[in-house]
């Protein structure tokens, strides 16, 4: 007698259908999760759990668990046809129960214990079981996703991004510095982003890794909220509460590699399953990792599911998607003879383009109210534009080189600023072939490259000016922003994943000047719609002098819509107050000083404009009339025109 007729599981086709066959193999089926993994049931009126894993190249599968004290010849699943589906129903196994696929390679006498590429939970990291689960929840955001079209508007709507890591945001050092739940953060979050007026929070990776220190980059469970914090439901109820206080969730998703451990997805079945088998293509040199075969229609499928999935299920307001660039390029952080050409003998990724122009056009058709985001750190154009018209397809795209000219500009000696003024001003070339989120993100306060207080140049005093006014002149761009936590208020030291943010550095008074600064910059871009609605427009951007290098001085004008909405912004990038420093405005009548970075209340040294200055019917820069202005020490000053059309 065979094992399979001494350990029978019922077979069915009911779940997993042909159609759905025929669209997984076609590269089209982009609701997997609904079919694949475990999912727990009633089957001829007994409760169990089926189960379904693609292995086209196993001889044999099998589920191991404690329900069967993880023998691999326990329960026995059925080969669905050609379709390289192993399935079965396993009635007794509940909610609740780890398990794993036991995978017998046809190859080599290949075996190994797999997780579940489609679980929907997992045992806590280092242990590595999926666990059978169900995502029942009962949402509360019904408002927020009913009108979130209007919030998660791109090219309107403002976006100020708070980019957080869930495991160092806060701590409890009561209890040996263990992690906050997604319960316990909830709360908490939910309160501190509304109170600073984010209009986003954005997570690091939140999908199962099996390396805390990646930071979620290395993601084992494309389908798993990580279990480090809680259950899927203990996120769902996270998402809901920020979207209940009126904060969009951004996830970021991981599409470009995937870790080497045993049992995740690679060599899954004894073949290289998800990745390229030739290392030249399927092997990423940074990271030691696999690359996803982005040309096999069943590997597209399953990212496309993820996608999908975290829109789906968890109610995510959008994805940014990790490192683009390594997808786009064949010759990514390769050397001559290390990489393979495409068909055409050129350097381009056509398989993965053509995935991205896939990903981008089902989540926008089926999600038209979120949006997608690239963090793409080369000159591939249009990568912000839709497929229609050539690009990429993605809704926004990470402005890399402004920050990179902007905090290379910023780390220098005030001295020596006037000789690098160009860093300054050099993204207003480009700053429209894309629609840009500027992002100050975790990338640039690890790796000893420093706290951004601490790139900032001069004594205490200087350091808290300069990144208010690095803040300002952020706020005063033509873009969306994104700050990562401790941004807000100075955090001394760079980031460490081990530890919480610096919480009771807000007991300093620069540092809660600081973060009230960053507060009132949030209130302010949200209600001035000169500062968000035209941000991807030339039509919402002057300059009206960006070539007092001398002075290290900008002044620029933001518009609405409305010609009513206009603002005049003036940055001083040195520690010498200008007196009298004039710049042309294009109306005359009274321009009220809105903001002052240099403001008592932010730490600054209190000097101002008295309200605001009166124009004068003379013209300069070009316009018909001229402002007399004091700009303060190292600031930005935000001015709005009271003499606007009535």
């Amino acid at each position: 007698m065979s094992q399979e007729q001494k350990n029978p599981v019922w077979y069915h086709g009911t779940l997993l259908t042909d159609d759905d066959l025929f669209l997984f193999n076609q590269g089209s089926h982009y609701r997997l999760y609904d079919k694949l993994g475990a999912h727990p049931l009633q089957h001829d009126g007994q409760g169990g759990t089926y189960f379904a894993v693609w292995a086209p190249d196993a001889e044999r599968v099998s589920v191991v668990g404690d329900f069967n004290g993880w023998d691999p010849s326990g329960h026995f699943l059925g080969s669905r046809g050609q379709s390289g589906i192993w399935e079965g129903f396993i009635p007794g196994v509940k909610k609740g129960t780890p398990y794993k696929f036991h995978v017998q390679s046809r190859y080599n006498g290949y075996r190994v214990d797999k997780a579940d590429p489609f679980s929907f939970f997992n045992e806590v990291p280092p242990k590595t079981a999926s666990i059978v689960w169900s995502l029942e929840y009962p949402w509360g955001d019904k408002e927020w996703m009913a009108r979130r079209r209007g919030h998660n508007d791109a090219h309107t709507a403002p976006w100020s991004i708070y980019e957080v890591h869930l495991g160092s945001w806060m701590r409890v050092p009561e209890e040996g510095e263990r992690f906050l739940t997604y319960r316990e953060l909830a709360p908490r979050l939910a309160e501190y982003v509304k109170n600073m007026g984010f209009t986003h929070v954005q997570f690091l990776p939140v999908m199962e890794h099996p390396f805390y220190g990646s930071w979620g980059y290395q993601v084992t469970g494309y389908f798993a909220p990580t279990s480090r914090y809680g259950t899927p439901q203990d996120f769902m109820f996270l998402i809901d509460s920020l979207h209940q206080a009126g904060i969009g969730v951004i996830l970021d998703w991981v599409p470009s590699h995937f870790p080497t451990d045993e049992y995740g997805l690679g060599y899954f079945d004894g073949t290289h399953l998800y990745e390229h088998g030739d290392p030249r293509q399927g092997f990423h040199p940074d990271w030691s990792s696999f690359i996803f075969n982005y040309g096999r229609n069943e590997v597209r499928s399953f990212l496309l599911s993820s996608a999908i999935f975290w829109l789906d299920r968890f109610h995510a307001d959008g994805l940014r998607v990790d490192a683009v660039a390594s997808m786009l390029y064949l010759d990514y952080s390769r050397k001559e003879g290390e990489w393979i050409p495409n068909e055409y003998g050129g350097r381009e990724n056509l398989p993965a383009i053509s995935f991205l122009h896939r990903f981008n056009e089902e989540v926008y058709k089926n999600y038209p109210d979120v949006q997608t985001i690239a963090e793409e750190s080369t000159a591939w154009p249009m990568v912000s534009r839709p497929n229609y018209v050539g690009g990429l397809g993605f809704g926004m795209k990470w402005d890399m080189g402004w920050m990179h000219d902007t905090l290379k500009y910023m780390s220098k000696d005030p001295l020596f600023r006037k000789f690098h003024h160009n860093l300054l001003t050099f993204r207003l070339l480009y700053a429209f072939h894309e629609n840009f989120i500027l992002p100050l993100s975790h990338d640039e306060v690890v790796h000893g490259k420093g706290s951004l207080l601490g790139k900032m140049p001069g004594d205490e005093w200087q350091k808290f000016a300069n990144l208010r006014l690095l803040f300002g002149y952020m706020f005063a761009q033509p873009a969306k922003k994104l700050i990562f936590m401790g941004g807000e208020f100075g955090q001394v030291w760079e980031w460490y994943h081990e530890k919480s943010l610096d919480w009771h550095l807000l007991q300093a008074e620069p540092h809660a000047g600081l973060q009230k600064w960053v507060k009132d910059l949030n209130g302010f871009y949200r209600v001035e719609p000169a500062l968000h609605e035209l941000d991807f427009s030339p039509a919402g951007f002057e300059w009206i002098d960006c070539n007092d290098s001398d002075s290290s001085a900008v002044s620029l004008l933001r518009k609405g819509h409305s010609t009513r909405d206009l603002l005049l912004v003036v940055c001083n990038f040195t520690p010498v107050p200008r007196l009298n420093y004039r710049v042309g405005a294009p109306r005359g009548g009274f321009w009220k000083e809105m903001l002052n970075s240099d403001s008592r209340i932010y730490g600054g040294s209190g000097m101002g404009n008295l309200g605001g200055v009166e124009a004068a019917p003379l013209s300069l820069h070009g316009r018909s009339h001229m402002l007399t202005l004091t700009l303060p020490p190292l600031s930005a000053v935000f001015l709005k025109s009271e003499g606007g059309p009535k």
